[in-house]
């Protein structure tokens, strides 16, 4: 009995060692910090939580490291952004050896307050808060239990992460949570009870105040320069981190109503490409606009392989359609909604539906960004319909730069064969498809024809010649 009661003890003296460390590791830090001739690193983030931000984070703890910088500082304004995004950054200041300081100047909601109690130290603009981490998708609405229960055990972790820290109490020493994860937890769940701070009937929010109280905010400032002087750090070099051109001009391409113009520019160049073959300036702006399209989004990690190939194949597929199996049937219908399906999940961050739970669909999550697609679509095509009736028609100033619009009539010399020669309403076989133009065969002789108003006609298909102009032959086919 007594070798049992020797063993717990020891057991529970080594986990009470254990889950100290990381607490131990960061007041080292926060000790270290002061010292003569600091260099702090200054990160503002001032939008919500994307792929472009790990970027921000990514370069700037590199340029950090570099310059041997003893402190990190995370100027932070967001109501929140994409829950992976925010994990990445999260593990990012987990693993980063110097300090790093998180200043919540206004708010770090959602996704800005899992950011902010990944740093080693916290510090608060007098009127800011932090909290209400529920998930959400883009419209508001609260996500799937499978999302929130992700995102509860993120905030409990990084609660955890930061260790326990001694406080003596009636004369003895009580190891206690440094940032206690069931508020954490609370923040994300309204059904999570705090004694004396949540009732579970609602999400946490806490203020400067609150969160000092409560261990989540080392103190109250109202610009970096106070933040460091209760940091102690007097004595520094202050570096602030600068987008790259890339960066904002990615940031620019993202744009909503940019990325419509796209579709419309991709969808209105086919079109024109396959109204006019041949031209080639309206494929070279479909092209464009699907590479403006496509690029930031997989730059911005929203795009995957599976999107652009799921687009390309939808382009293929409509080429086959028009070239190949003339008609409209069932390669057409499969490339149009392959397009549509690789233009709006290129808008989805699909790292969200991993929590789907089996059965569920997070449809606010799939249905604004079809919408966009479709409705731009739509847009484009009436708009290439309208462009190509307006100015492509008649005699227009446009249609005369890129058509051939003089009628070379007889009467001016312009005959370069028989005007008759005695072909219209006789049968023959077509010997090439006529797309709309190819070859047709009569009384054992080869012709070229094409299909009577631009149709599109099989080969070895029986074809009747409904006039004979300019050396062509212009059939219909058969009646059975």
């Amino acid at each position: 009995m007594h070798k049992l009661c020797t063993a717990i003890l020891f057991h529970l003296l080594l986990f009470a060692a254990a889950v100290s460390v990381r607490g131990a590791e960061i007041s080292a830090r926060e000790e270290a910090a002061p010292y003569a001739g600091a260099t702090v690193y200054l990160l503002p983030i001032r939008e919500d939580i994307m792929p472009a931000t790990v970027r921000q984070v990514t370069r700037c703890l590199e340029e950090a490291t570099a310059l041997n910088a003893s402190c990190v500082i995370i100027d932070m304004n967001t109501y929140g952004g994409v829950l992976d995004a925010a994990d990445s950054i999260r593990t990012m200041l987990l693993d980063y050896p110097a300090l790093t300081i998180a200043f919540i100047n206004n708010q770090a909601a959602s996704a800005g307050a899992l950011i902010a109690l990944a740093a080693d130290s916290i510090y608060m603009r007098p009127g800011a808060s932090i909290g209400a981490a529920t998930v959400v998708d883009g419209s508001g609405a609260v996500m799937p239990d499978k999302y929130q229960s992700f995102m509860r055990s993120m905030m409990r972790a990084t609660a955890e992460a930061h260790g326990r820290v001694p406080s003596a109490e009636r004369g003895d020493t009580v190891w206690r949570w440094r940032r206690d994860p069931q508020i954490a937890e609370a923040m994300v769940s309204p059904s999570t009870a705090v004694p004396d701070l949540a009732d579970g009937t609602q999400v946490v929010t806490l203020t400067a105040d609150e969160a000092i109280a409560w261990g989540f905010c080392e103190g109250k400032a109202s610009s970096v320069e106070e933040l460091l002087a209760l940091a102690g750090i007097d004595d520094y070099t202050l570096y602030e981190y600068a987008p790259s051109w890339l960066d904002r001009f990615i940031g620019f391409l993202t744009n909503p109503t940019l990325q419509a113009l796209f579709i419309i520019l991709i969808i209105g160049g086919i079109y024109f490409e396959l109204q006019t073959p041949g031209v080639g300036f309206p494929l070279v702006v479909a092209i464009l606009g699907a590479v403006l399209y496509f690029a930031p989004l997989y730059a911005e990690g929203l795009a995957a392989h599976w999107e652009l190939l799921l687009f390309l194949t939808g382009i293929v597929l409509i080429i086959l359609e028009i070239f190949v199996t003339p008609g409209f049937g069932v390669l057409g219908i499969l490339g149009i909604v392959a397009m549509i399906t690789g233009l709006a999940f290129a808008l989805i961050d699909t790292a969200l539906l991993r929590y789907v739970p089996t059965g569920e669909l997070p449809v606010s999550v799939v249905l604004g960004p079809f919408l966009i697609v479709i409705i731009s679509a739509g847009v484009g095509l009436l708009l290439s319909i309208w462009f190509g009736n307006r100015f492509l028609r008649g005699k227009s100033g446009l249609r005369r730069r890129v058509v051939l619009v003089s009628d070379m009539k007889p009467a001016d010399g312009y005959v370069s064969v028989a005007a008759d020669r005695g072909l219209t309403g006789r049968e023959g076989i077509t010997s090439t498809p006529l797309r709309p133009a190819g070859k047709v065969v009569i009384g054992g002789r080869h012709y070229e024809a094409a299909g009577d108003d631009a149709a599109f006609i099989g080969k070895g298909i029986a074809v009747i010649v409904t006039r004979d102009e300019n050396g062509i032959l212009y059939c219909r086919k058969k009646e059975a």
